[in-house]
C-alpha cells in the first residue's frame, strides 16, 4: 500500500488526469503519439510531453520505428505492477474513461478497415497459395505439439506478418515481440493482436537480418513461412541465432522442396522449399542443432505443397 501511495504521488506530480488516461489506454495495447492525440483530442506537443515524463519515470517504454514511436506499459517490473494496481483501483465506469475506450475502439475499427483494404489487394496471392498446401489447422496443431507445455519468458516471431503465431502461441510465452519489415503488415498485426486482446505482445518494424537490438534476449524464436523469401537461408539463421539465449530454441515452418516455379516468378519466393539435408547444413554452419523434424505431406493433391517443421537448438 505504501508503494501504491508513492506511485499515486508520483503520477500526481506529473499531472495525474491525462497521465492516468494514457496509462489506462496503454493497458489495452501499445499506441503511438498520433493514436493518443486522436483518442484524447489533445495536441501532439502536449501528449508528447506527458509521454516523455512517463518514460522518464519508468512507467512506460518507448519503441522508435523510423519517424514513428510506439509506447507501452513497461512489463515485468515493480513499477508495472504498481501501475496495474493503480488502474485496478480506478472507476472503470468513469464517463471519461469510457469515452476514451470508445475512441480507441473507433480507432481500431479504422485501422481494421485499412487492413482489410490492404488484404483485398493481395488476396489473390494468399488464397492461391493456401489452396495448394496442407490445411493451416494441421500445421498449427503440429506447431502446438512441437512446443508442448513449454512456457517461454521471451518469444520473438520473425516475419510476424498478420501476427497469427503470436495469437496461436499466446499461452506459451510471458512476453513476445513480432518483427516484420512491412509497414502494411505491421498495421495488420497490431490490429490483430488488439482484436485478440493480447497485451503481452508487441509489434516492431525491423529487418530479420539486423537484430542487434534483440541480441541474446529470446528463449524461443519462430519463422513461419518466412525463410523461402530469402536468397541466403544461412544468413537468416545466423542472424536469428543472435537473438537467442544459449540453448534457446527456434522453430522454422516452411515448404518442403517443390517445383512450382511460378511462386518464384510471380510471388517473390526465392527458394522452392527446403530439404532436411539442406536445413541440417545451414543449421550446423550457424551453430544450431536440429532436435525435431516433421514433414506434413499433402494427401489431397500429389502436386500440392507439403509443409515441414524444424525445431533447432542454439548450441554455441
Amino acid at each position: 500500500m505504501a508503494q501504491l501511495n508513492i506511485l499515486v504521488t508520483d503520477l500526481k506530480a506529473l499531472g495525474e488526469v491525462t497521465r492516468l488516461r494514457i496509462l489506462n489506454l496503454l493497458s489495452l495495447g501499445e499506441l503511438s503519439v498520433k493514436d493518443l492525440t486522436q483518442i484524447l483530442s489533445q495536441s501532439q506537443p502536449r501528449i508528447s510531453r506527458h509521454l516523455k515524463l512517463l518514460v522518464k519515470s519508468g512507467f512506460i517504454v518507448r519503441h522508435a520505428q523510423g519517424a514513428w514511436a510506439y509506447f507501452a506499459i513497461c512489463q515485468n517490473s515493480d513499477k508495472s505492477r504498481l501501475v496495474y494496481s493503480l488502474l485496478d483501483s480506478l472507476d472503470l465506469f468513469d464517463e471519461q474513461l469510457q469515452k476514451d475506450k470508445g475512441q480507441l475502439k473507433l480507432l481500431r475499427q479504422q485501422q481494421r478497415e485499412q487492413a482489410n483494404k490492404y488484404f483485398s489487394l493481395i488476396a489473390h496471392e494468399w488464397d492461391l497459395i493456401r489452396a495448394m498446401h496442407v490445411s493451416e489447422k494441421l500445421v498449427e496443431d503440429e506447431i502446438i505439439s512441437f512446443i508442448g507445455n513449454k512456457k517461454y519468458e521471451m518469444m520473438i516471431d520473425l516475419g510476424t506478418g498478420t501476427a497469427r503465431m503470436l495469437e496461436l502461441l499466446r499461452d506459451s510465452y510471458a512476453l513476445a515481440i513480432g518483427v516484420d519489415s512491412s509497414r502494411e503488415m505491421i498495421n495488420v498485426a497490431r490490429t490483430k493482436i488488439s482484436d485478440a486482446q493480447i497485451t503481452n505482445a508487441q509489434i516492431r518494424l525491423g529487418d530479420i537480418l539486423r537484430l542487434d537490438e534483440y541480441e541474446g534476449v529470446a528463449d524461443f524464436t519462430i519463422m513461419h513461412q518466412v525463410l523461402h523469401y530469402f536468397d541466403d537461408p544461412y544468413q537468416v539463421l545466423y542472424s536469428a541465432k543472435q537473438a537467442l539465449k544459449q540453448n534457446g530454441e527456434m522453430l522454422i515452418v516452411d515448404f518442403a522442396p517443390h517445383k512450382h516455379e511460378f511462386l518464384a516468378l510471380e510471388h517473390e519466393h526465392r527458394r522452392l522449399g527446403f530439404s532436411l539435408e539442406q536445413m541440417q547444413h545451414w543449421a550446423k554452419k550457424s551453430g544450431f542443432e536440429i532436435i525435431q523434424f516433421k514433414e506434413i505431406h499433402n494427401k489431397k493433391d500429389k502436386n500440392g505443397l507439403s509443409v515441414c517443421l524444424w525445431l533447432l537448438k542454439n548450441i554455441s
